[in-house]
């Protein structure tokens, strides 16, 4: 009976069968060898880490987020996103410890919560590193022509109109091209498609740095001072907090999209020399880098010119054509285009790993997962993704599926931090002997213990358990959803501070209370003995404010964003009831298991019948024992 049947009513079909099927888990040490060349330092890593996160926001992000949210104080906004991120960053090291397997989030899901949520895991990593290559490479394309006065919008919409409700005006042929010529070059092999992107890396730090030494020269302290007498209406109140409070926690929300493609990183593990030590050190020294990109140019930007006359969507070179600076200004310009090209290049270098991923555990279909003997990469699955992001790019609009790159990270980062508290306090089975302190306790006593005692582990357990283990995996699922409706409250304040009366706070403070309590409950429980190279400090606290973040910004999404996640989902839920459930290497391995069983089982039934013809019922208990 396949598994495919058990769902639809088939004979065998029972609830526990299904929920089965849906959390069969990956084993964490995976034996099999990849196939994958291993030629990945720890500097190509954090350089792709780099390159994929900072790319154009560093040229865009500070001149928004200080004109409309924060004023001055954007300085805030991005250290407040930058721990936000590196709370993500730190799960993200420890896993990459733990599972130097190409795939990120998805692996990482798969090995701690089942098959079914790493399918959706990996199905939305997809969807984000599709649309993010996609929009990328649309912006590169866009910026080229304004350069080149349009001309290249205005040929094709005239000789090539696309005249469809939804689609763009026009084929963006160009960015079809780039596209495929980037693809072939990540296929072409990881280490060249490394160098290309490092270079990229390079001169695009180079430019922030040229930019941050040359604005010092123009810096006026005044300019984070200024009263409110001369700050034009609709600009706040002046001073270094213009819209107060909470205008630095909404900038520090929009910044934290500015940090976004680091796990990157994780996805190329299976092809770095050392993942267990260059994956937590690419993250970490990335993260920080990216930050002292992002502080440095907000720092010099709101510096240089008032907050309020900043351009939102060229900040850079606005202010040197203010000073005159027009040699900066063309620098700043080919620094961004460095900047798209190093963002491209690290939104389509995970993208086929991720499919690989999935396709080699038989998720997705097997074509996609094949490797190339010359190039040793996933040559076909890297093609076909490119060539997905370059329909994406040439014939839509991508203006309003942006928002679902977010969404799709948001969700990855929250299931990492909780992978990250399950296998923290999983079951030690080399271990476990339920030894408590220095003496041995009979198995029965963990069960006949108060619930209280159990939560609180009042009884002084050092050993992880399956009991302790399921209070954990409670505990996890609780936080989770009670931080959904903790975030609608957090919302009141985010959006009018100002006019926030007692019962919020109280409300506030009552709603918070049960997350800090689930918290402590997790942190009483005995934790794994497992070694690692790195792990993440600060647990469960660190992970738990990591998920609640993660979980308040895709609150604010809008709704048309979850319409459109929820129509990608069900497409991809028609492959792994069709395909990937039945196709799948787990599956294959327990059907093994079982054959194997079943045939010893029969060949000892043979066995002990044909004893009993040669001694009748009295069989000898030595034969008996060896059957056994």
């Amino acid at each position: 009976m396949d598994e495919f049947s058990e769902f639809f009513g088939m004979p065998n079909w029972s609830v526990t069968n299904a929920f089965r099927v849906l959390t069969r888990r990956k084993p964490l040490e995976d034996s099999s060898e990849s196939k994958l060349a291993k030629v990945l330092s720890a500097f190509d890593l954090t350089a792709l880490g780099i390159g994929s996160t900072l790319g154009v926001g560093v040229y865009v992000l500070a001149g928004e987020v200080s004109k409309s949210h924060a004023g001055p104080a954007v300085v805030i906004s991005f250290l407040i996103a930058a721990v936000a991120s590196i709370f993500a960053g730190l799960c993200y090291a420890e896993f990459g410890a733990r599972v130097p397997k190409a795939g990120s989030a998805y692996i990482y899901s798969y090995v701690t919560i089942g098959e079914f949520i790493a399918f959706l895991i990996g199905w939305n990593l997809i969807l984000e590193y599709a649309i993010g290559s996609a929009s990328v490479v649309k912006g590169l394309s866009t910026y080229l022509d304004s350069l080149c006065g349009y001309a290249m919008r205005d040929f094709l919409a005239e000789h090539l109109p696309i005249n469809v409700h939804g689609l763009s005006a026009y084929p963006d042929l160009f960015a079809f091209i780039v596209t495929i010529l980037f693809s072939w070059a990540i296929a072409s092999g990881a280490k060249e498609s490394t160098r290309v992107n490092n270079v990229f890396t390079m001169l695009n730090l180079g430019v922030v740095l040229f930019v941050i030494i040359a604005g010092l020269f123009k810096v006026s302290s005044k300019n984070w001072s200024i009263p409110k007498s001369e700050v034009p209406e609709g600009y706040g109140n002046g001073g270094f907090m213009p819209y107060g409070v909470s205008g630095i926690i909404k900038g520090a929300a929009v910044c934290f999209y500015g940090f976004i493609g680091f796990d990157c990183i994780a996805t190329a593990g299976e092809e770095a020399k050392n993942p267990k030590k260059s994956i937590p050190f690419a993250v970490i020294v990335s993260l920080a880098m990216i930050f002292l990109a992002y502080f440095g140019v907000s720092t010099v930007l709101t510096m240089m010119l008032p907050y309020y006359a900043q351009d939102e969507s060229a900040p850079l070179p606005h202010v040197f054509r203010i000073y005159g600076w027009h040699v900066a200004e063309y620098v700043v310009t080919i620094g961004a285009m460095f900047g798209l090209c190093a963002s491209l290049m690290g939104a389509m270098f995970p993208l086929p790993r991720i499919v690989f991923a999935m396709s080699n555990d038989g998720l997705l279909f097997k074509c996609l997962g094949e490797i190339s003997t010359k190039y040793k990469t996933p040559f076909k699955g890297t093609i076909l993704t490119g060539l997905l992001c370059g329909i994406l790019a040439a014939i839509f609009n991508l203006s309003q599926l942006v928002n679902m790159m977010s969404i799709g990270t948001l969700l990855a980062y929250s299931m990492v931090a909780s992978c990250v508290l399950m296998l923290r306090y999983e079951v030690d089975d080399r271990r476990d002997s339920r030894i408590i302190g220095n003496g041995r306790v009979n198995p029965g006593q963990e069960q006949s213990c108060s619930l209280w005692r159990r939560l609180f582990n009042l009884n002084g357990q050092t050993i992880s358990t399956r009991q302790t283990s399921r209070v954990v995996t409670v505990m996890v699922t609780l936080f989770s959803i009670w931080s959904l409706i903790f975030s609608q409250i957090l919302t009141k304040f985010e959006e009018d501070l100002a006019h926030t009366t007692q019962f919020d706070v109280l409300l506030l403070i009552l709603g918070g209370i049960p997350l800090i309590l689930m918290l402590f409950i997790i942190s009483r429980q005995p934790t794994s003995g497992v070694q690692l190279s790195f792990k993440v400090p600060l647990v469960p606290w660190l992970p738990g404010i990591s998920i609640l973040i993660n979980i308040y910004l895709m609150i604010k999404l809008d709704i048309m964003t979850w319409i459109r996640f929820s129509i990608w989902i069900t497409i991809g839920l028609a492959i792994f009831l069709s395909y990937g459930i039945r196709h799948s290497r787990l599956r294959q391995r327990e059907q093994r298991n079982n054959s194997i069983t079943l045939l010893r089982d029969s060949s000892d039934t043979t066995l002990l019948s044909q004893d009993r013809s040669k001694y009748g019922n009295e069989v000898p208990l030595i034969l008996m024992h060896s059957s056994s």
